[in-house]
């Protein structure tokens, strides 16, 4: 049983949905709160992320539908409760009478000032129950400001609609097999998906370490770089690892450079799971450099992550594009610095999990502008639609690609190649 202000709570998944919506009204992330649940049973747990998760991905819509039913705007604790409910009736299908029945036990448990909004809690929530058409004709929740107006520069608001809706929808989960059969749809990029809330560690073949997880977009920047086996690799800024795993699983001989020794440890135990093999080594990008000249680099920059909304929707409550200068000076001399550890003729692929232009294409040209005879060689992967691919030849994907499908993560890959005459 969970405890809140010292009141017994019945349901503790939502209880616990409310602990991690409030830690993301503090600036956490989803992860970093997940240890305010940590006293859950694991499929409280599960279900108090799954919560959260829906209501950061609809709280725009939700506070329309709640607004007009307000006097005035409530405390943030009650405002949460209250869109905990709207959600769970509106956009999930929960019976409003369980839905309203809990909103109310949380808000009494919640302390003083929680009892005394009971009633309205009460109230409003009866109303929106009955509100699922008006529901039904809003938009998804819109991107902030700092983040829409370079998407909309770039594609149009007909394609920011489109990718607003496919951040509401949320993200399958996608494998990434190292031969042969795999659990889920085959995509024709190679990646395998299945629904959302897969359990994975049940799935055939995870023990066996046949695949691992990873998003379709994601993979897509290994198999654009085509290791080949024996080749020499390095791959910078390599955790999760997923890429680091593709390029083992492919044959060549691969460092993995990452700043944070704990997420190399995640590297390692996926490598150990999947009976794979790549030299570790804990330290910055920069400062790192091979014995020998390289065959190819991977380098999936450090970048605002605006791609990966889908599956981390508290991205736009928590970040307000500060520091993105910042980022792109970094990127920029990741590139020259990856660049300076090929061999003549050897080749970069750079990627980023960005949605916007300043990580991905203009990072690009600014690259070529500084080396002259860098060459950029247009994506050859199997299930690339040309419509993917930019004027300059990198790879723009976008959660709105493959609707038909469930969409992907937010990338801009490309592929360059040092001229052989380049040391």
């Amino acid at each position: 049983m969970d405890k809140s202000q010292g009141k017994p709570v019945k349901d503790a998944a939502r209880a616990g949905a409310l602990r991690l919506l409030a830690a993301v009204d503090e600036g956490a992330t989803l992860d970093e709160a997940g240890a305010l649940n940590d006293r859950l049973a694991p499929a409280e747990r599960a279900r108090a992320r799954r919560l959260a998760l829906e209501v950061l991905r609809r709280e725009g819509r939700a506070d329309l539908a709640l607004v007009p039913m307000l006097a005035r705007r409530p405390r943030p604790e009650i405002m949460r409760i209250l869109r905990l409910a709207t959600v769970e009736m509106l956009a999930l299908g929960e019976a409003p009478h369980g839905a309203v029945n809990a909103a109310v036990a949380l808000a009494r448990a919640s302390g003083r000032k929680g009892q005394a909004a009971a009633g309205m809690v009460n109230a409003v929530l009866r109303k929106v129950a009955v509100a699922g058409d008006a529901w039904a004709r809003l938009p998804p929740q819109r991107m902030p400001p700092w983040l829409r107006g370079p998407v909309v520069s770039a594609w149009g608001e007909d394609a920011a609609r489109a990718i607003e809706a496919a951040h509401e929808a949320g993200a399958a989960l996608d494998l990434t097999p190292k031969s042969g059969d795999c659990p889920g749809e085959a995509l024709p990029t190679g990646s395998h998906r299945l629904p959302s809330g897969t359990q994975v560690s049940a799935l055939p073949g995870y023990a066996e370490g046949d695949w691992w997880v990873q998003d379709a977009a994601a993979a897509l920047a290994v198999r654009v770089l085509d290791p080949r086996p024996g080749e020499v690799v390095a791959d910078l800024c390599a955790a999760p690892g997923g890429k680091t795993l593709q390029l083992s699983a492919a044959g060549a001989t691969v460092t993995a450079v990452d700043i944070s020794e704990p997420r190399l440890a995640r590297v390692a135990e996926n490598l150990a799971r999947c009976g794979l093999s790549a030299h570790l080594v804990a330290a910055d990008a920069l400062d790192w450099r091979p014995g020998q000249p390289l065959d190819a680099v991977l380098l999936d920059a450090p970048c605002s992550a605006t791609g990966t909304i889908r599956r981390h929707p508290e991205l736009p409550r928590i970040r307000d594009g500060e520091g993105l200068a910042e980022l792109t000076r970094l990127q920029a001399r990741l590139i020259d610095h990856a660049l300076s550890l090929l061999k003549p003729g050897g080749r970069l692929v750079y990627a980023t999990c960005s949605l916007l232009p300043a990580e991905g294409e203009a990072q690009l040209a600014a690259a070529l502008d500084r080396h002259p005879g860098l060459a950029v060689e247009p994506p050859a992967a199997p299930g690339i639609e040309p419509g993917w691919v930019t004027p300059q030849g990198g790879l723009r994907l976008r959660p709105d690609l493959w609707p038909e499908r469930g969409g992907m993560d937010g990338f801009f890959i490309a592929r360059l190649r040092k001229s052989a005459d380049q040391t």
